[in-house]
């Protein structure tokens, strides 16, 4: 029998109270939230308990605050039995999310992570200056129809898809003009929604090359290991477990598509996976599992009752 594959959630999750109760509940989440306050020399966790909101969501902030919160799901889990490499099948994780998912599975080290994270929060956000580029969420259209929107929205800017969320729901990112473009042609070409988003860069497209120079530089100071179980690659949506193809693709990623979609159908149909647990603040990336296999059991474990409920149903 097929064991269930961790998920990790990327950008947007957060919420101000993340992780809160865990720290109360458990002497193994405190332990994370500390560790990862002294890797940064920082009092991330009263931000994420407290907030304020609007500095919770810099991308600095947001990414360690979002690996720690799953890192604290992690190690409760563990205090009770559950590794990553015994009850697990894969990791994978969308966006920075890969990189909660390679501490889980013990590529690295907790206070590395954190640190990784925040070089990379802090390189993405000042690849751009803020105004220049943008995102949307295009509803309701395929993969490629949106390839074929942003291709012509472009007109010589960068006009990329981004993420691959789930049928319907495909992301594109580049500069502001051109992502204005592509959504007045998404909406003519019959797309339910073409939404801004409320992010501070546009992630995932080619104007994150400085950002990913950084990434390249940084990743090759911190020592890696193998992980535990195989990571699904977001640039891949395939296994990979080399630390020298991990550390490739995770440049890559900063400027490549996070391809979510075939992610999980391959987790779910190739490998004959059947559960999805997503580990840390939030539901995102469960309810885009059920859109993409509807017959997968998806669930989203982030507090004290998600454990306890988890828990109490492998005894």
């Amino acid at each position: 029998m097929t064991k269930p594959a961790f998920t990790f959630p990327g950008q947007g999750s957060q919420a101000v109270g993340m992780g809160h109760d865990l720290a109360q509940a458990y002497p193994e989440a405190r332990a994370v939230f500390e560790e990862v306050d002294d890797a940064l020399g920082l009092a991330l966790s009263k931000i994420m308990f407290e907030g304020p909101e609007d500095t919770l969501r810099l991308t600095e902030n947001a990414q360690p605050a979002l690996m720690a919160a799953s890192i604290a799901v992690i190690r409760v889990l563990e205090a009770n039995g559950v590794s990553v490499a015994d009850t697990a099948s894969y990791v994978a994780g969308h966006s920075l999310g890969e990189y909660s998912a390679l501490c889980a599975a013990g590529t690295f080290s907790l206070s590395d992570t954190a640190r990784l994270l925040q070089t990379r929060g802090r390189a993405m956000q000042q690849a751009v200056p803020v105004g220049q580029g943008a995102m949307a969420a295009i509803l309701g259209l395929e993969m490629d129809a949106v390839r074929e929107i942003a291709a012509s929205a472009a007109e010589g800017s960068v006009c990329d898809v981004a993420n691959d969320n789930s049928p319907g729901q495909v992301v594109i990112s580049g500069d502001a003009s051109a992502i204005e473009r592509a959504m007045e042609l998404a909406k003519a070409r019959g797309a339910k929604r073409a939404l801004p988003l409320p992010v501070s860069a546009p992630f995932h497209c080619a104007l994150m090359e400085p950002a990913a120079e950084a990434m390249e530089a940084a990743l090759a100071m911190v020592d890696m290991k193998a992980p535990a179980v195989p990571l699904v690659a977001n640039v891949l949506a395939a296994p990979i477990t080399d630390p020298a193809e991990i550390r490739r693709h995770l440049v890559e990623q900063v400027t490549g598509m996070v391809r979510w979609t075939e992610s999980v159908t391959w987790l779910t149909g190739e490998c004959g996976v059947t559960e999805l647990y997503e580990l840390g603040t939030g539901k995102v990336l469960t309810g885009l599992a059920k859109r993409i296999n509807k017959d997968v059991a998806a669930q989203a474990i982030g507090t004290q009752a998600d454990i306890e409920a988890f828990l109490a149903a492998r005894n």
